[in-house]
């Protein structure tokens, strides 16, 4: 059975993200006031739950908490627009895309790479980037830059860029996508740099070079398969890198550190070659599911110090309720910074236990305090992202959408000569817990829908934080 969140089950959810994000910052008085409006508004629209939405009782809201705001401002500071009337909504770049100011210096084939581009402002759209990052918009932007430069080869004959015009083409590319409602720190987000346009330490960087190179008609048809193709790949790069020197003639250590790096950038030239011989769309699918692999291995979690659920549960637990309280707070530490896959849950649940078992937790407190994969989501009824690729959806009538692969109690792994899978490019499917414990019955696929309303009005909080 496939259900559909809807705004009246994700009002926490939205402002826990955006109280997330105001953590990061130094809070201050205004922001704390500020979001006391921002309650009173969220709260307007939770109340109509049960009816239709009292815009009139909102716009009340605003006009007095709009004076009271005012008259709290210095005379001597600048202007600050932490107005929601007075804001742009986070989506009005889909509907009324803003004019983005380019150099005049980019050649690039941004014709052929338009959807995807409209894509990539989607799945990484201002608000929600830093929390998609890992697992959606940076995989989807560098896919696109791939393909950008790939289709373009077809014209420069060229599989990059040199280093003057780098800096033009990637400001240029970057003012496309925030024009389409993009972040506009996707450079720090997903660091790219110019030097991720160049050929870096690849040496040859020319189609027809490439070609005599490389046995291209072999190549693609391996890459008719993600699995074969990513060994094809490897193969390809290494037959470029080789070309710069003759291995034999170097230093030992010195020839597999400087080759290493020279086959990784060689690869970038391979992706970028593949990408001129596939339409884009079909492109981005096998980048996309290249790049998988990297993407589910690992947990992108960055594990504050685990020392209060140390007090509480290690060397023994002695009082449970202390133990789970000290656990769940850590956790909800962990919710807050990014959406991640199933196997991600998979492996950050195994990486945490690693790491409480070293700080002497021995019993399994995931079984103790029921500390489930799904506890590790963002969106706390449970949206783990599939572990096949995958993209924000967004439609003028219902906002966005994330597409959610669990959404039943499965208990986290604890370690015990836990294995991780190796299910990179393969569709990962979580077996559910009988009916009788599980949240919902049937299959474990949902929608998670974010009403653009709603998002308009966090968006004002962060606004003001």
């Amino acid at each position: 059975m496939v259900s559909k969140w809807s705004v009246k089950g994700n009002t926490r959810f939205l402002c826990r993200i955006v109280f997330a994000i105001c953590d990061a910052k130094e809070v201050e008085l205004r922001c704390l006031r500020c979001a006391l409006v921002g309650f009173e508004v969220i709260s307007a629209l939770h109340e109509s739950c049960c009816g239709s939405l009292d815009y009139l009782k909102i716009s009340e809201i605003m006009d007095k908490r709009t004076d009271a705001l005012s008259l709290e401002m210095s005379p001597s500071a600048a202007p600050q627009p932490y107005f929601p009337l007075l804001a742009p909504s986070p989506l009005a770049p889909f509907t009324n895309n803003t004019v983005p100011k380019l150099s005049g210096l980019c050649m690039l084939n941004f014709a052929a790479v338009e959807s995807m581009m409209s894509m990539t402002s989607i799945d990484c759209i201002a608000v929600f980037a830093p929390f998609l990052a890992n697992v959606i918009c940076c995989p989807q932007l560098e896919a696109t830059l791939v393909v950008l430069i790939g289709q373009s080869s077809k014209d420069t004959n060229l599989l990059a860029l040199n280093n003057t015009l780098a800096n033009h083409r990637q400001s240029d590319f970057g003012q496309i996508l925030v024009g389409q409602g993009a972040s506009d720190n996707l450079q720090q987000i997903c660091s790219i740099r110019p030097s991720n346009l160049t050929a870096a330490s690849c040496p040859v960087n020319d189609v027809n070079e490439f070609e005599s190179t490389v046995d291209s008609s072999m190549f693609l048809a391996a890459c008719e398969k993600i699995e074969i193709c990513q060994n094809a790949i490897s193969e390809a790069a290494r037959k470029l890198a080789l070309k710069a020197y003759d291995l034999l003639g170097m230093d030992g250590s010195h020839a597999f550190s400087d080759h290493s790096t020279r086959i990784s950038d060689c690869e970038v030239i391979v992706h970028r070659w593949l990408a001129s011989k596939l339409d884009p769309s079909r492109a981005k699918d096998v980048l996309r599911g290249l790049s998988n692999c990297n993407v589910n291995k690992v947990c992108p979690f960055v594990f504050p110090n685990v020392s209060n659920v140390s007090k509480g549960c290690g060397n023994g637990i002695t009082n449970q309720t202390a133990c789970c309280n000290a656990m769940e707070s850590y956790v909800s530490r962990l919710q807050k910074q990014s959406f991640i896959t199933n196997l991600q849950a998979v492996n950050c649940a195994a990486s945490l236990g690693m790491k409480l078992q070293k700080a002497n937790i021995t019993e399994n407190v995931y079984n103790l305090c029921r500390i489930s994969l799904k506890d590790l989501s963002l969106q706390e009824y449970g949206c783990l992202l599939p572990s096949l690729p995958s993209d924000v959806i967004f439609d003028t009538s219902s906002g966005l959408t994330f597409m959610c692969d669990l959404n039943d109690n499965i208990p986290a792994p604890w370690p015990s000569g836990f294995q991780i899978p190796s299910l990179c490019n393969k569709t990962v499917k979580i077996l559910a817990l009988p009916a009788a414990t599980s949240g919902q019955s049937g299959e474990c696929a949902n929608e998670l829908v974010l009403d653009y309303k709603l998002l308009y009005t966090c968006f004002y909080l962060l606004i003001c934080c």
